[in-house]
């Protein structure tokens, strides 16, 4: 398989070198050179398969053949060690659980599988690669523990200071090893900002290689659409029209499902479900995109003001906005209205749900006003103890930390504070 950059200006390259360097460079994102569809036998028996057999099935094209099949089935066995949910809360609406990971988040299963893909790649190669990644919230800690200890490649983590909860801040700054933490002072945007703008500098790229662990990286993106296939299958038995409400940031998640629903997956719609951050609501509704700083959130792992992946999605709808909203609906939600779903969800279902799943539960409710012959399923992407402060809260129950959450809680952070690009040039510069 090979991938062209979406600004198509520059060659089209294989799944490794888009992999190794992230961005293109004419500083456009990576995609396929073409989705082949399953045969339909493969969802037609999807009840016989494991979900290692049918996340390599799935994969396998868009890797193939850099590395070789024997590989790449180790590669999604030990990227799949732990289970993948689905609860049913009433006959219209169940939650697809994300967080069985080591770092209790959706984005366990993409950065495991772009670690292992990187050191295979990096395996016979003497110079090292930094992985330079900026985040949100999660994907941190979820990129920290998948690279730890992985051969030949260092880790820098830029993460918004006082913009992520105190556990998801243990996460990424107490691992150490191959994995550094910068704290910036800014928002996420500007975290992204500066990794781009590093990947563009030449003075930097010159004397050291860069790559990406965001959802810019195909590696990272791709394996997401394994989450959709595992939740038809527990579902397609009972339910016919199964509707996907994904909480939506900077919309990799909810743009791999699509690659799913491409290769022959039968969903039936879509919903972004939104924080204030609503670029996507707004332009569903206007045909404007107008990407604008982000809001601070109590679902800050979606506080993003211009989603990467966006593009990606008008892509694979061949850029064609009325196929687009044939496919995607999209609501947004205030901080209010997400506590009061916290409680509902409780409430009503005897069930604790995170902040950004309770964003998707609002956007099922929401979509399901006027189809309700659906079965709505959202996505709960990390665990609520992440969020201890808003679901205590809200709920007014202690809540047990996990083990993965107990095991972090006594280390010691240990972050660079930095406040603009050329300060982060420095520091690569120097522990290059």
């Amino acid at each position: 398989m090979n991938y062209y950059s979406l600004n198509k200006k520059t060659p089209n390259t294989t799944f490794k070198n888009a992999v190794v360097k992230g961005l293109a460079p004419d500083k456009g994102l990576y995609f396929p050179e073409s989705i082949t569809p399953l045969p339909t036998d493969f969802f037609k028996n999807i009840d016989n398969l494991s979900y290692t057999e049918i996340a390599f099935t799935a994969i396998k094209q868009f890797v193939s053949p850099e590395i070789p099949e024997d590989i790449l089935k180790t590669i999604v066995e030990e990227t799949l060690s732990f289970d993948f949910p689905v609860v049913q809360l009433d006959k219209n609406i169940s939650t697809l659980e994300l967080f069985h990971g080591p770092t209790m988040a959706f984005k366990d299963v993409g950065a495991r599988f772009m670690a292992r893909c990187l050191g295979y790649f990096n395996k016979d190669n003497t110079n090292e690669v930094t992985v330079l990644v900026a985040t949100s919230g999660d994907t941190g800690g979820a990129v920290a523990n998948g690279f730890l200890s992985v051969k030949g490649v260092n880790v820098v983590i830029l993460y918004p200071s006082g913009k992520v909860s105190d556990i998801q801040e243990k996460q990424l700054t107490t691992l150490g090893e191959n994995i550094s933490a910068l704290e910036i002072d800014g928002v996420f945007d500007d975290c992204q900002d500066m990794v781009k703008r590093a990947f563009l500098d030449e003075e930097l790229t010159s004397k050291m290689q860069l790559t990406s662990a965001n959802s810019i990286n195909v590696a990272r993106w791709l394996p997401q659409l394994f989450y959709f296939m595992f939740a038809y299958k527990q579902l397609h038995k009972t339910h016919k029209k199964i509707v996907f409400s994904v909480p939506s940031g900077n919309f990799g998640n909810i743009c791999a499902g699509m690659v799913a629903q491409k290769l022959g997956l039968p969903i039936y719609h879509f919903i972004a479900s939104n924080n204030q951050n609503n670029v996507v609501t707004n332009y569903l509704k206007t045909e404007d995109y107008n990407p604008k700083p982000s809001v601070q959130t109590i679902s800050n792992a979606m506080d993003v003001g211009n989603p990467s992946n966006f593009i990606r999605i008008q892509e694979l709808h061949k850029n064609d906005f009325s196929a687009l909203k044939e496919n995607l609906s999209s609501f947004s939600f205030t901080d209010e209205e997400t506590k009061n779903a916290l409680a509902s969800i409780y409430k009503e279902h005897n069930y604790v749900a995170d902040p950004h799943g309770a964003v998707g539960y609002l956007g099922c409710k929401a979509y399901l006003n006027n189809n309700d012959d659906t079965h709505c399923v959202f996505l709960e992407t990390a665990h609520p103890t992440k969020f201890l402060d808003v679901v205590e809260e809200v709920i007014k129950e202690k809540q047990p930390l996990p083990p993965q959450i107990q095991s972090v809680m006594h280390k010691t952070k240990v972050a660079t504070k930095i406040g603009s690009y050329n300060e982060l040039k420095s520091y690569l510069l120097k522990n290059n």
